[in-house]
């Protein structure tokens, strides 16, 4: 067996998940982990997925293109490679980052610099912009890694300062707080 990652793009409809497992199951394919979504009518959804060895990422893009053809879905397969861990991502402490405010071009690129300017790993992004000046309809929540080294007041202060900038209220809170406080 080997790993293989798929994509698949396109407008969301009933069946989907149903074709791509149904295809996976007749390659006697295994599902090890998939990531799934719907962005305003856009299906997005990623898998890992073991195969046998004679399965070919090329042969299975094609088997996959083939069935989803109809529902107007784009695919791409590539070999899963394995990257050895980033040592200081290791012992990260994982925190959630929320961000609410006015809507505006450059709020992802703003905080994920931050972010990315401390060797922290956004994890998880969920974005949702509906326009306009009400917090409530523009919210973003990182799951980010922190490494235990970065000085986590430079970090705080320097994503504070950059959500004032923005018009942006801001909260950081380690994942464990968070789930505590918003688990329903």
């Amino acid at each position: 067996m080997h790993k293989l990652v798929i994509s698949i793009l396109g407008p969301d409809r009933p069946g989907i998940i149903a074709a791509v497992s149904r295809a996976l199951l007749e390659a006697d394919g295994n599902i090890e982990n998939v990531a799934q979504t719907i962005l305003q009518s856009e299906f997005s959804g990623t898998f890992i997925v073991s195969v046998p060895r004679e399965v070919t990422a090329t042969s299975l893009q094609q088997q996959l293109a083939m069935i989803m053809a109809p529902l107007n879905m784009k695919v791409y397969v590539k070999h899963f490679e394995r990257i050895a861990a980033n040592p200081r991502l290791i012992d990260a402490e994982p925190f959630v980052i929320t961000t609410r405010g006015p809507d505006a071009k450059g709020l992802v690129a703003a905080i994920a610099e931050i972010i990315a300017a401390h060797g922290a790993n956004v994890s998880n992004l969920q974005a949702v912009f509906k326009g306009g000046s009400d917090p409530d309809r523009n919210i973003m929540i990182y799951e980010v890694d922190v490494p235990k080294d970065v000085d986590q007041g430079a970090f705080y202060t320097q994503l504070r300062e950059r959500a004032t900038q923005l018009n942006l209220k801001i909260s950081i809170q380690h994942r464990n707080i968070f789930r505590a406080i918003n688990r329903v």
